[in-house]
Parts: structure tokens; C-alpha cells; sequence
């Protein structure tokens, strides 16, 4: 992923400015010192009951089937949202451009966002001692309410954003210094 790939997607006399693409990997969240001792309570207990009721003589198989699902959403809430959520960033590139902001997925469908620079909403800064940081285009009111699996992966998060990326306070700068054109 480049350049080449918003080319196709840039309007009349716009030029790219900035590209980047979110760190890959294992990220943690704040958000994770509730929902890592959740998703553990839950996986334990729809294991726990599993378990049991797979032990249990004569168990009818309605029974045993039930639990299925939920060590399933167990599995994923402890480890599978995380690897859904970089597989999710490895296919996301944004871009900065004279006249927009612009954020491509291209996993598990296409998914293209534009933001007029000179339209754009509260601009939020959340960086880390490293430097990578997420720019926010909106102002998020709860870190669960509203954002649909965006609360358990951020890569899913319907808030346009640029998610864990190197030198954030720079892009930012970038971002606000077109925004604030005579």
C-alpha cells in the first residue's frame, strides 16, 4: 500500500501530503483493563459450563450444543479480537491531502472515508510515550456506547480516525495547519 493506491481517489488539483499506515501487531487500549478481566470471566465460565455439561451421563445433545456458542464469543473476546484487530490495520492506509483526509480498508470489504479539511470536526490526540498515537475526528462520548464492535476492536470503531500511528503529534500538526488556512 502507497501513494498509488489513492490515486485513483484524489479530486482536481489535490496533492498527498502524508501517507501512513496504523502499527501492526498486538496493541492494548485502556480499555482493556475492563474488557481483558471480562472477556476472561466470560471465556472461564462458558468453558467451565461446557465442560461440565459434555461430563454430565446421559447430558441430551441440545444441551451440549448450547454452550458452543458462547465459548466461542469467549475465544474471541480473550485472543481473537486481537488478531482480528491487526489483520484489520495491516489493511489500512490513510492519507492527508491538501483539501481532504482520507482513510482506506481494504478488508473484509472495500471502505473508503473522506473528511473535507476545511470541514472537519474536533481533531483529538490520544499518544503514547513512544510517539505512536490515534487522531480522532469526533469527539467520542463513552468508549462503548455507539461504536458497535469498536469497543472491543478499534480497527471497528465507525469514529474516522487514524489508528496507532508513528509520529501522531506531527500528522496532527500537519492536519491543523491545513485546517487553518487564510
Amino acid at each position: 500500500m502507497g501513494d498509488v493506491d489513492f490515486q485513483g481517489r484524489l479530486m482536481p488539483g489535490e496533492r498527498i501530503v502524508w501517507t501512513g499506515q496504523p502499527r501492526s501487531g498486538l496493541r492494548l487500549t485502556g480499555q482493556d483493563l475492563i474488557l481483558v478481566p471480562f472477556s476472561l470471566m466470560w471465556g472461564g465460565f462458558a468453558i467451565f459450563w461446557e465442560w461440565g455439561v459434555t461430563q454430565a451421563p446421559n447430558t441430551p445433545t441440545f444441551f451440549s450444543l448450547w454452550g458452543v456458542p458462547f465459548v466461542l464469543v469467549g475465544l474471541y473476546m480473550i485472543a481473537g479480537r486481537f488478531f482480528v484487530d491487526s489483520w484489520l490495520r495491516g489493511h489500512t492506509l490513510y492519507a492527508v491531502t491538501n483539501q481532504r483526509v482520507l482513510i482506506l480498508r481494504t478488508v473484509p470489504t472495500t471502505r473508503f472515508t473522506a473528511l473535507a479539511i476545511d470541514r472537519l470536526p474536533e481533531l483529538s490526540l490520544y499518544e503514547s510515550n513512544d510517539g505512536t498515537g490515534t487522531i480522532r475526528f469526533q469527539q467520542t462520548m463513552s468508549p462503548f456506547y455507539g461504536r458497535g464492535f469498536g469497543g472491543w476492536n478499534p480497527a471497528l470503531d465507525p469514529t474516522p480516525q487514524f489508528l496507532a500511528v508513528p509520529d501522531a503529534r506531527s500528522v496532527f500538526a500537519q492536519i491543523q495547519k491545513l485546517s487553518i488556512r487564510p
